[in-house]
């Protein structure tokens, strides 16, 4: 199993690395056993879909490692409103810059973008899961207000948070900044 693991890691990071180079349209299958130093087979074998679900695997496998920088960043914050704040500086700087994924969002938007609304759940089941304890505890310090259900807004705030910086975080397609 952990050998199952390496070598799944393996070819996320040669993917990634790929896509570094060639953008989404020309990383191939051949390119990421290249890389990986694996054969086309083994590359099959971890990602039965092919290249649509390396690519897509991939971007999850991203969007992973970027939310596990967010909560280690903002794993002191005192308290919610500090959370908030600071992940979504975090959040910016990480996104401006991410050479790739400016890369990508620069040359390859239509390629990107799908991806990322396909995985929308993802990023939304990690925010609520990391703000429902923070609320929790607000909760229990009396700072929410009677009959708020902390699930609701954890989902709420985390809906905002997914939801709305995304246009001001990144460039449009003329590369200007909003």
């Amino acid at each position: 199993m952990a050998n199952e693991a390496t070598t799944r890691e393996r070819v996320l990071e040669a993917c990634y690395a790929c896509i570094a180079r060639h953008g989404l349209d020309r990383t191939t299958v051949e390119d990421v056993a290249r890389e990986a130093g694996l054969s086309r087979a083994t590359i099959y074998r971890a990602f039965p879909g092919g290249r649509d679900d390396l690519v897509r695997e991939t971007v999850v496998w991203e969007m992973g490692r970027f939310f596990g920088g967010l909560a280690e960043h903002v794993a002191g914050a005192p308290d919610l409103a500090t959370l908030i704040e600071d992940g979504l500086a975090y959040a910016r700087a990480a996104i401006l810059e991410h050479a790739v994924l400016q890369t990508v969002l620069r040359t390859e938007p239509e390629r990107l973008l799908p991806l990322m609304t396909v995985e929308v759940d993802r990023p939304l089941r990690f925010i609520v899961g990391y703000l429902e304890p923070f609320l929790e505890r607000e909760e229990r310090a009396g700072h929410l207000r009677p009959g708020v259900a902390v699930p609701d807004a954890a989902e709420f705030i985390g809906r905002l948070i997914n939801e709305s910086p995304a246009e001001h975080l990144v460039p449009d397609v003329a590369g200007n900044r909003r």
